[in-house]
């Protein structure tokens, strides 16, 4: 059945674009942290949707399960197939095709393949803005960016992955083809689907495409680094920054010191400002104000901040460069921390106004349990997500602190984030990584619904298995 199944997908796509053992299929079966390492009965890279549903199709009636992959640059491990060597790991990476882009509309409707930072470069090729903007912008696919709801650096103004999607494309579990590729704002007929397969992951179907919001180019950005001496101070800051700047204020990130420190120490080249500082604050804004009338409203703001005390020091970006420069910083904490060695990952949400509470409990919460260990917090302040991350003892055998501590240190993370009624998962999804968490921590009812719209939509059980739910 498996040699039949594998010449009917070449007979699709083509032979040259299935990919089968012994080839070295490592990059499609190896996730971006290295933690999970699978085994594909073949990778298939459809050039079409067409293409897609008919791979589906051909798999559903071979009863063999289907992982849709997009860049590979997802967190929680559910881009790559088990280890049974039995799945088709479905790579959308051939279809990178932006197949329009309405100026009057303010919309771009791309492909699932198109790389993220493809499509930024398309819009401001046509003086526009689409904001989706997150480290792995190089080489993470919109597809991906849609079924993980991802979330980046501009939450604050423009909203996540969800909020910038208003049509879809999809291939069902059946492998029917779902044109919703809408660009309207308004569209009251009947349920939303297209909310309904954005961050599920794969599990629901196939996103092949979809329509964006795209918004207009800034006159002017301005970025910043603010010393804040706590972390209730750069809540302050936050509160300050909002009601002086209101939508113009596009980023606001934070980081402890211990972050900045393993850059210093892995990236020494890289600007470092306020080596000494408790929290430092990224924070940008960007509107339709000139240049001059812009950077008097910002330097307004860090003024008035320094005359209360919430800011000791701040340095403000005197060229596109230079604010290039600043966020280069914050976007090197994750690499930072993959170079100090392996580490517990937890990408939390609680309400703004608790997480200097949140904080402050459950560092002490972890110091209890393991003196020693090193805490690696910074994020997306703005929105309420931090990567809450723990890294072993200095000097301390990390792979050894990973396999022996990781389930206790989620434990006593995950009860404080839910303490503070927060979210597990903010921005990077479930997954393999915190399905079974998951199941703990949501409610029986909405564990309820959620696989009722599995059932429905793959009675079969073959898209993306056990991911999630």
């Amino acid at each position: 059945m498996s040699a039949e199944l594998i010449s009917h997908l070449g007979r699709i796509v083509g032979p040259s674009q299935v990919l089968c053992p012994p080839e070295d299929l490592s990059s499609y079966e190896q996730d971006w942290r290295k933690r999970w390492r699978g085994r594909a009965l073949a990778v298939v890279r459809p050039g079409s949707t067409a293409e897609v549903a008919a791979v589906v199709k051909a798999c559903a009636a071979a009863g063999v399960a289907l992982v849709p992959q997009g860049g590979n640059t997802g967190l929680v491990g559910g881009g790559v197939p088990d280890d049974q060597g039995r799945q088709v790991l479905l790579s959308l990476r051939r279809m990178t095709a932006v197949r329009a882009l309405d100026t009057d509309n303010l919309t771009m409707t791309v492909e699932a393949g198109c790389v993220l930072q493809a499509a930024q470069a398309a819009a401001e090729a046509r003086g526009l803005l689409f904001p989706l903007s997150l480290a792995a912008e190089g080489s993470c696919t919109i597809g991906g960016n849609l079924a993980t709801n991802a979330g980046g650096t501009q939450v604050l103004r423009f909203g996540n992955a969800r909020d910038l999607c208003l049509g879809l494309e999809v291939v069902t579990p059946a492998g029917d083809v779902w044109d919703g590729l809408s660009g309207l704002r308004k569209d009251n007929t009947g349920y939303d689907l297209r909310g309904l397969f954005i961050g599920s992951e794969g599990t629901l179907g196939v996103i092949t495409a979809a329509t964006l919001k795209l918004f207009p180019q800034p006159a002017a950005a301005i970025t910043a680094l603010a010393a804040c001496p706590s972390l209730e101070a750069a809540v302050q800051l936050l509160g300050m920054a909002r009601s002086r700047l209101d939508a113009g204020l596009t980023g606001f990130e934070v980081m402890n010191r211990f972050s900045l420190d393993l850059v210093a120490r892995h990236f020494p080249a890289l600007p470092q400002p306020f080596v000494h500082a408790p929290w430092t604050v990224l924070l940008e804004q960007s509107d339709a104000e000139g240049e001059e009338a812009a950077r008097t409203r910002f330097e307004g703001l860090l003024g008035a901040a320094l005359d209360n005390g919430c800011v000791a020091d701040a340095v403000v970006a005197e060229s596109l460069a230079q604010s290039r420069a600043l966020w280069h910083v914050r976007e090197s904490i994750p690499l930072a921390q993959a170079e100090e060695g392996l580490n517990i990952k937890h990408d939390i949400s609680v309400p703004v106004s608790a997480i200097p509470r949140f904080v402050q409990q459950t560092d002490a919460a972890l110091q209890a349990h393991l003196p020693g260990i090193r805490l690696v917090n910074f994020g997306h302040l703005g929105d309420g997500n931090l990567h809450y991350n723990v890294q072993a003892p200095a000097g301390a055998d990390a792979q050894a602190f990973l396999r022996e501590q990781e389930p206790r240190v989620n434990e006593i993370v995950y009860d404080a984030v839910q303490a503070f009624g927060g979210s597990i998962s903010a921005e990077h999804g479930v997954g393999q990584l915190k399905r079974e968490e998951l199941q703990q921590r949501k409610s029986a009812v909405a564990l309820g619904l959620m696989r009722q719209i599995k059932t429905a939509l793959d009675p079969l059980g073959l898209m993306n298995p056990g991911r999630v739910l």
